[in-house]
């Protein structure tokens, strides 16, 4: 099976009206336009485009992708928020539903019972993201710059155990007794100067005029600042902090819509919640750097089993084994997908399309990116060798 798909981007407020629009090469909408997602998930499942009216869901029946993939343009912050391991997933979720919260209801946390760990890969210089907490030395470092404002704060930080103190220091700042506090290191922050972090603090600025008062805003001091050139790659885990604040990406996550928030949103933030699934290791960002696989295909492989992305130079990858059912997307030129059973599909910038497995190898020509979505490896299946859709 070889399918076109397709989908209406989705309208947050934080999405840009621009970036997709020009990918697609057509006039923006006037409306934000911030993730189109390709994909199964019942959130928002991708139309098949064969006449018929059917989202893939419809096509898959009680097969279910273990990913969903996105086009994500942000012209604002997006919230600070984590998301639950798969353990944590299922607890919650069945807590929720016991309790009789509605599936839809905004104060809800979990809306399915999967994890969501994530990898964005930049598609144009200068996509901006906070991932993860800083090391607590260099944390202190910024914060001793702020003077006296951020006294509070730093001294609840313990560089003998920074789990504990980041975890009840995060907890402090979100709760709503810490408010003047949060002001005033907020204030400090806009108007000092703290050598070597000088693009920290100019983010800073930028989320207090986005969100004035905003406690995340101090949350956001505390996590690592990554800008990522084109074709490079963040890797979010089960319960790490994280927030993109700006730029266009190609995004697969696993196919889960869990997340709690941690500041930056008007939405639900329930932070005793956020607190329980926070994994507060410190240290860098996790940058992930794709494995050569061949002539023009990079892998990005982030150790998890549900998806792997694959990034395509159509005009020299030529056949490309399958993994197991594949989400195929164009971001640039126009590319031509030919399955194994003949089947064949061009696509252009924004453009995507299904493959079962039945279609490997997929023969890819033509002159642009593609990026191909796939279940991951597991100990024991290494990348190429096949599976049965899920």
């Amino acid at each position: 099976m070889l399918i076109r798909l397709s989908n209406t981007p989705r309208d947050y407020a934080w999405g840009s009206t621009t970036m997709i629009a020009e990918l697609e090469g057509r006039e923006p909408s006037g409306r934000p336009e911030a993730e189109v997602w390709f994909g199964d998930h019942p959130g928002a499942p991708a139309r098949v485009e064969d006449g018929t009216g059917r989202t893939l869901d419809d096509v898959l029946g009680a097969e279910k992708l273990p990913f969903l993939l996105k086009l994500l343009a942000a012209a604002s912050p997006l919230s600070i928020q984590a998301h639950p391991s798969i353990a944590q997933a299922r607890e919650g979720f069945a807590r929720e539903d016991a309790a009789g919260v509605p599936r839809d209801a905004g104060h809800r946390n979990y809306r399915d019972d999967n994890h969501k760990p994530e990898v964005i890969v930049a598609l144009r210089d200068g996509f901006e993201a906070l991932a993860g907490l800083r090391d607590l030395p260099a944390t202190l470092r910024l914060l001793e710059g702020l003077g006296e404002a951020a006294s509070p704060l730093r001294d609840r930080l313990d560089v003998a155990s920074p789990d504990a103190s980041l975890r009840a220091a995060i907890g402090w700042l979100l709760s709503g007794e810490a408010q003047d506090e949060v002001d005033a290191v907020i204030a400090a922050a806009t108007t000092a100067a703290v050598p070597g972090f000088t693009a920290e603090l100019a983010v800073a600025r930028r989320l207090a005029d986005a969100a004035p008062g905003d406690p995340g805003i101090v949350v956001a001091l505390l996590m690592n600042l990554v800008t990522l050139a084109a074709g490079e790659a963040v890797f979010v885990r089960a319960g790490a902090l994280h927030a993109y604040l700006g730029g266009l990406g190609v995004e697969i996550m696993s196919a889960s819509d869990n997340v709690l928030r941690g500041g930056l949103t008007p939405k639900h933030v329930d932070v005793t919640e956020l607190l329980a699934v926070l994994d507060t290791t410190t240290g860098p960002a996790g940058i992930l750097a794709p494995v050569a696989e061949g002539a023009g295909i990079l892998r990005f492989a982030p150790p998890v089993s549900d998806f792997a992305l694959l990034r395509i130079d159509a005009s020299s990858a030529g056949a490309v084994p399958l993994d197991g059912p594949a989400i195929a997307l164009c971001t640039a030129g126009r590319v031509t997908v030919r399955g194994a059973g003949g089947a064949e599909i061009s696509l252009e910038p924004g453009q995507a399309a299904f493959a079962s497995v039945e279609e490997s190898p997929l023969q890819v020509s033509g002159g642009g990116d593609l990026f191909l979505a796939e279940p991951g490896a597991t100990p024991d299946r290494a990348p190429g060798d096949a599976v049965s859709a899920p």
